[in-house]
């Protein structure tokens, strides 16, 4: 499972290329990716510039009103999604694009209102559009998979009732990697993994075990603690990530550079930061 970030510093064609060399090789990949930045320009030349909250729990996310959901599936579902099967199919890789739209592959609640905070101050949106990933139509997934093909994924989601929702890729990545029983999550982004000192790329973290006991606990992220500590601002929500992965049985989620040659590769092999279930040793699956 490979979740490609939306930063454009990321080398979209070594992913491509790395991807389709591990697809040859036998590995079944499902590859889920963002495009935050491009969705951010696109939206400042359509005159509706975008807009970050901070939620109660202090995650910051994109405000998302009726007006930003449609530009944001311009750029994901349009823009971005054919952008990524092209560069899949060069390297003759059957990529199949579809949102967590279609047929419902990501499901779950719509948050009409929410809760964030500004300063000390503690407001309600109303006419939001965000929504949780709570469940994964694996079928769906499994019949692609099955026939040959690698899924290119993308928010947003579905709502119980069928509405086009905004959700977050990186939660959802790991709901699909655990809803197809993978072993491994491979985020990639724009730095060499998770960094002890940001923005300084020696500090990097290059592993955290989490004990079963942690997993297993009420908080979101027990156990994970020091890479929330330590996560900036997008990277915080990768953490969260993290800890559902592994949560759902996933063996290690790897926080990983997408910057550089065979990418997915490097993470397989050792580099970025890995997140390891109760002391699983390395292994080279992505699926």
């Amino acid at each position: 499972m490979v979740k490609a970030g939306g930063g454009k510093s990321l080398d979209l064609e070594a992913i491509a290329g790395d991807i389709a060399e591990l697809s040859t090789s036998g590995l079944r990949i499902v590859l889920v990716h963002g495009g935050a930045e491009t969705t951010n320009d696109v939206a400042e030349q359509l005159g509706h510039p975008p807009r970050f909250v901070t939620s109660e729990s202090g995650y910051s996310s994109r405000r998302t009103d009726r007006r930003t959901l449609e530009i944001f599936e311009m750029v994901y579902c349009g823009l971005l999604n054919k952008r990524w099967v092209e560069l899949l199919q060069r390297h003759d890789i059957p990529a199949v694009g579809l949102s967590g739209l279609d047929g419902r592959l990501f499901e779950g609640r719509r948050k009409d209102k929410l809760r964030i905070r500004v300063g000390a101050r503690r407001m309600v949106l109303r006419d939001d559009w965000t929504g949780t990933v709570d469940q994964v139509n694996a079928d769906l997934l499994r019949l692609l998979l099955e026939a040959g093909y690698l899924p290119v994924l993308t928010p947003p989601g579905s709502s119980y009732d069928g509405e086009a929702v905004n959700v977050d890729g990186d939660r959802a990545a790991a709901a699909v990697a655990a809803a197809l029983g993978a072993r491994v999550l491979v985020y990639l982004s724009g730095t060499p993994g998770l960094l002890a000192d940001f923005p300084d790329e020696a500090s990097l973290i290059a592993r955290h075990d989490v004990a079963p006991a942690d997993l297993a606990g009420p908080e979101a992220h027990a156990g994970l603690e020091p890479l929330m500590a330590a996560a900036q601002d997008r990277m915080k929500k990768k953490v969260l990530g993290a800890a559902e992965a592994l949560r759902g049985g996933l063996e290690r989620v790897i926080l990983a550079d997408g910057r550089i040659e065979r990418p997915v590769r490097a993470a397989l092999e050792g580099a970025g930061t890995h997140v390891v279930a109760g002391g699983a040793s390395p292994g080279e699956d992505a699926s």
